[in-house]
């Protein structure tokens, strides 16, 4: 029988995670199989068990290491010294490398959360919704301290984010510029345009 084949730092574990959040981003969580899985892998279905307990599992795995690494990320920003526009600069960069970078987990914690099981999905919900409104405290405080326009701050965190989630297209696109090319005119257009 195969066995699956790892990294010298990376457990089977993070492997079937990995090509998990693969095969969701493809086939969408619920048309995705064990077996679909097991194939990917190169193991028989019946060998995945021996690593994790579902589907289920996987998901809330992907789901929740994003959500908690994006979570982390905003604790540490937030409480640094930087001014409003470095932090909005700061977050933005970390979310931009995150869909370049660890795409496929990234794509699917966005897309496929709603498969989730309560009470996770409440949780995950709650989770999003508490970063967002975080984010937009960091843009009403720009406008309170005079370095951002006075915009409605909720408003441009969900068109921040969409545009960031936009990088799927990047990712699809045949003729595409540079990751790096990507990141700073992302960053300028999105900076630029909170700036007073």
């Amino acid at each position: 029988m195969a066995r699956i084949k790892t990294d010298k730092d990376v457990t089977r574990r993070e492997v079937i995670t990995k090509a998990a959040a693969s095969l969701f981003r493809e086939k969408g969580y619920k048309a995705a199989s064990m077996r679909d899985l097991a194939v990917k892998v190169g193991v028989e279905a019946a060998s995945l068990y021996n690593h994790i307990r579902s589907k289920t599992e996987l998901l809330h795995d992907i789901c929740f290491n994003i959500a908690n690494l994006y979570w982390e990320h905003m604790g540490q920003v937030d409480n640094s010294g930087m001014t409003a526009s470095e932090k909005v600069e700061k977050l933005l960069r970390f979310q931009i490398h995150q869909m370049i970078d660890n795409y496929e987990e990234v794509y699917v914690s966005d897309r496929e959360w709603r498969h989730l099981a309560e009470p996770y999905l409440s949780n995950y919900k709650n989770q999003r919704r508490t970063y967002r409104k975080r984010f937009a405290s960091i843009i009403e405080k720009g406008i309170e301290q005079g370095e951002f326009k006075p915009i409605d701050a909720p408003t441009a965190v969900l068109i921040m984010l969409h545009a960031v989630n936009g990088i799927d297209s990047w990712h699809r696109s045949k003729d595409k510029i540079t990751a790096e090319a990507l990141e700073e005119n992302m960053i300028t257009i999105m900076i630029e345009g909170l700036r007073k």
